[in-house]
């Protein structure tokens, strides 16, 4: 009984909006939100659900911890693949949710967040050139990030669904800020103008989030 206790209460389940579908319009599409929370993010949650069944090692881990470990020796290899894509994909979708808005309720980065990006990039302008960069260059699908390496902020990509809390990631960061370049974030609305989904989506950064 407990042991049936404990693996019903450890699986991943999919995360509640904080928004209606259609409270990022005009700048994403209530279809693309409809489809890509119920079925794309559906679809990770349980795919990592199913990879982990035999793992009780890994299923004690939360959902950040197993990010954290892809990439080392914790993860069996028979589990690699699965736990990066599927693991990765469930806590990028789940991050990517909380930072978004209704267009009415973002107005920039204020504060400390502002001051701290402008140390970094010299403007929130050159952050956004160079975020919107890093998102318009990743080749095929991926995520692009703005993340905290020790005090310094830093801009990256990585591809499928990778993210930079992963060991195996090229630049090891804390994420703060993501957006998702697959085309299944944006291609309804957008078809293949992904710099036009990139500059329209600055529109539901929800600031006080990041």
């Amino acid at each position: 009984g407990v042991s049936l206790l404990l693996s019903s209460k450890m699986s991943f389940s999919l995360p509640t909006l904080p928004y209606e579908y259609a409270a990022l319009e005009p700048h994403i599409d209530t279809q693309t939100m409809t489809i890509h929370h119920t079925k794309h993010h559906q679809t990770y949650v349980n795919n990592i659900n199913a990879a982990l069944e035999s793992n009780p090692d890994l299923k004690s881990l939360s959902l950040e911890e197993l990010n954290k470990a892809v990439g080392s020796d914790k993860i069996p290899a028979d589990l690699a693949t699965a736990v990066r894509n599927n693991g990765g994909g469930h806590w990028n979708h789940s991050f990517f949710w909380k930072i978004m808005t209704n267009p009415s309720s973002t107005n920039g980065p204020q504060g400390d967040l502002k001051s701290a990006i402008e140390t970094s990039f010299g403007s929130v302008d050159e952050m956004q050139k160079k975020f919107n960069d890093a998102a318009a260059k990743r080749f095929g699908s991926g995520w692009a990030w703005l993340g905290m390496e020790g005090d310094k902020m830093c801009i990256c990509s990585t591809p499928n669904q990778d993210n930079p809390l992963m060991i195996a990631a090229e630049q090891p960061c804390t994420p703060i800020l993501g957006l998702d370049v697959w085309e299944h974030a944006y291609y309804l609305k957008y078809q293949n103008r992904r710099p036009e989904y990139i500059a329209a989506w600055w529109n539901v950064v929800n600031w006080e989030q990041v």
